[in-house]
């Protein structure tokens, strides 16, 4: 798959595209996304995603912004998992947010990314006040020489699939619905850093897991399965959040606890796969004390993997 920052002056070739945030990538962004690819296949031109980073509500609110899901790695390794063809990655600014509906038709959708066939979400806007609607495209595509599909809001048993209900899942620490709603158990992904050696001495060592602009969506104690350091998955238990028998303050955490691994695994790409909630985080009047319950969390974990085997 094709990364481009941007958009560029004026597409080189026609292509099918679609635009979203697509946080998380959900079950509802995966029916879009085999929409796009079955269309962009049937007209052999290129499948193209138009995404933004920031998040729109970031550069809005930042400080009331929902928790993302996936950070725009993440994103791009699933969208690029679904089979798409090129994403381009529009930076989300003072000067996008004021463009005009129009104009973000004719200079980015048009001229920029050569759009020949648009498939959007039922509910999707655009442009300066979000004034840019679905009615909007359909009459300007007309004009322009594109068509415009919607692609319908997807239930679950009854339940409509969004990346708010993702985040509302997580937040109650239900992964089995959160599961559902993605398709695949949820996941965080980053690189290994060295972090203040706590759970060495503890007789716990940790994976310090690098969570870059990201509030998480969860926080507790996990058990979790860990993927890219051995050719299956590698059980374990995580906790993510702030420490608080540690520190008063700082930024979250993300510390795995692998089972059965002693190796140096600093500078190493992971996915860490959320399987079952154990606890919250809670803050404990002593270090002994913390120590005796991740003895308790680590037990639990590998009871739950003695009933729950890992499928390879």
């Amino acid at each position: 798959m094709q990364v481009v920052r941007g958009i560029p002056e004026r597409a080189a070739q026609s292509s099918v595209l679609t635009i979203g945030n697509f946080d998380g990538v959900h079950r509802g962004h995966q029916a879009l996304l085999q929409m796009l690819i079955a269309k962009a296949r049937a007209l052999a031109l290129p499948a193209v995603v138009l995404t933004f980073e920031p998040h729109p509500r970031e550069y809005f609110a930042p400080h009331d912004a929902p928790a993302r899901l996936a950070s725009l790695r993440e994103k791009l390794l699933l969208l690029a998992a679904s089979g798409v063809d090129r994403v381009h990655v529009c930076r989300f600014d003072a000067r996008l947010a004021a463009i005009e509906a129009g104009r973000f038709i004719e200079d980015i959708l048009v001229r920029g990314l050569g759009v020949r066939h648009l498939i959007i979400g039922d509910d999707f806007r655009f442009g300066a006040r979000r004034q840019g609607d679905f009615a909007l495209l359909q009459t300007d595509g007309a004009s322009l020489g594109f068509g415009v599909e919607a692609m319908p809001t997807l239930d679950i048993e009854g339940e409509r699939v969004s990346s708010s209900a993702v985040r509302a899942a997580l937040a109650a620490g239900d992964l089995e619905h959160a599961a559902r709603l993605l398709g695949r158990p949820y996941s965080i992904a980053g690189r290994v850093i060295h972090g203040d050696k706590l759970g060495r001495r503890l007789g716990y060592p940790t994976a310090n897991v690098q969570m870059k602009h990201r509030k998480p969506a969860l926080s507790g104690v996990y058990t979790v399965a860990v993927e890219g350091l051995a050719p299956t998955p590698v059980p374990g238990v995580a906790s993510i959040g702030l420490r608080p028998t540690v520190t008063d303050a700082g930024r979250p955490r993300l510390e795995v606890h692998l089972f059965d691994w002693n190796r140096d695994c600093y500078g190493a790409h992971l996915r860490v796969h959320f399987l079952a909630k154990q606890r919250d985080e809670r803050k404990f009047e002593s270090l002994d004390a913390l120590t005796a319950q991740i003895a308790r969390d680590a037990d639990d974990a590998r009871a739950w993997f003695a009933a729950n085997p890992i499928r390879t």
